[in-house]
């Protein structure tokens, strides 16, 4: 019987490990472009309409 690749498994534990950090980040910025694309919308949206003082 073969004797199991302690080295190979853990390489690619390592390299699942670190595909899974890259995803987490991309999602991370995904989400914080959003949420700047909706901050930056409020922002124009209150800009362009100004309020009515007498209200």
């Amino acid at each position: 019987m073969a004797k199991p690749n302690y080295s190979f498994a853990k390489r690619q534990r390592d390299l699942a490990k670190e595909q899974k950090k890259e995803e987490k980040l991309q999602r991370k910025k995904a989400a914080a472009e959003v949420g700047a694309d909706v901050d930056a919308e409020e922002t124009n949206d209150e800009a362009e309409t100004p309020k009515d003082p007498a209200e």
